[in-house]
């Protein structure tokens, strides 16, 4: 067995039966020759409840080739590389457009498959294709932007678990550059007579940072929940009893800050065992010492019931949550 403590942010001590390292596209193929696996990039966005009966298969390609060309950067990465390093070298070179997503956790090849997003951006919006290996069949593809299917938290490799192993994320990043400070936490960098790419991200850096725990000090994986989407007619009936409801216009409907409504509850600080509500940020879960899966899944459970309670929205986790047999679909159905 193969100790996983160390290769998921949430450090619960479970095991895999084996780790499977890929380095090259011959070891890609050979992954579909596994009976049971699971690709795991940095490990930031997933939680081990039990023991997974698998191989784990981590992507170790690394690599950052750029090319200037008149109209913006083409950029070619390994999917091992980190995430936030890699957008600090952007900014170090004076490309400017991720400095949003700065200081997000996890690998590059992840960020295309949750389509990472933050203070009104989202990565899907620089990225041109992924080079990617069907372990189906052994093929490798580049996939268009199109092809990837990016929506909101999602894309076809999020809908797909195991169907591609991510090699390769290619960024066309435009030289025309307007600073995004369409999201309110971003709104005083308005009055400031030059914004940078440099002032946002120190800005977004000092947010991420004084409302979001360090994993390797409190560990934990990130937000938890989906900030969830309702229609406009339930929005309209939410904000005649919640007033003061945090919600940003999408084009069918609202999102709702899945934060605000579990601090609304009063849930912040509440505990399940060693797992608990973070007392800064309201998303984030995190494991005081000894959080057990069985810890995780009743705090996820009773903040779903309670907020589906009061607001009628059922909120679904961010998170990646593995089980025994894979990936765990219905937290409701899952022993523990």
């Amino acid at each position: 067995m193969w100790p996983l403590a160390n290769y998921h942010s949430f450090k619960i001590s479970r095991s895999a039966s084996e780790l499977y390292e890929v380095r090259t596209i011959d070891d890609a193929r050979k992954v579909s020759g596994f009976d049971k696996f699971l690709i795991l990039g940095d490990g930031t966005n997933t939680i081990f409840i039990d023991d997974y009966d698998g191989v784990i298969v981590k992507s170790c390609i690394s690599g950052v080739d750029c090319q200037a060309q008149d109209e913006g950067w083409y950029i070619r990465v390994g999917a091992q590389e980190n995430w936030h390093r890699f957008v600090t070298w952007t900014l170090n070179e004076n490309i400017r457009g991720l400095e949003n997503l700065v200081l997000i956790p996890g690998s590059v090849g992840a960020a295309p498959v949750q389509n990472i997003g933050a203070y009104g951006v989202e990565v899907s919006q620089y990225i041109k294709t992924v080079e990617a290996v069907h372990l189906a069949t052994g093929q490798q593809h580049t996939l268009t932007n199109h092809q990837c299917d990016f929506s909101y938290r999602d894309s076809i490799f999020k809908r797909q678990p195991g169907a591609w192993l991510i090699t390769h994320v290619n960024f066309f990043i435009p030289k025309s550059w307007q600073p995004n400070l369409s999201y309110p936490a971003l709104a005083e960098l308005n009055t400031e007579t030059s914004v940078t790419a440099q002032s946002i991200a120190d800005k977004v850096i000092a947010i991420r940072s004084s409302k979001l725990p360090d994993p390797a000090r409190l560990p934990n994986a990130g937000s938890f929940f989906k900030n969830p989407l309702v229609s406009v007619e339930h929005y309209q009936q939410l904000i005649g009893s919640f007033p003061d409801l945090i919600a940003f216009k999408q084009n069918t409907g609202y999102k709702l800050a899945a934060g605000w409504l579990i601090e609304h509850l009063g849930l912040k600080g509440a505990c399940c065992g060693d797992c608990c509500v973070h007392d800064k940020q309201a998303l984030v879960l995190v494991n005081q010492g000894h959080a057990t899966g069985g810890d995780v899944l009743a705090l996820c459970r009773l903040i779903q019931q309670r907020v589906e309670h009061a607001f009628g929205v059922m909120l679904e986790p961010e998170v990646r949550m593995v089980g025994h047999g894979g990936l765990i679909h219905d937290v409701s159905h899952y022993p523990g």
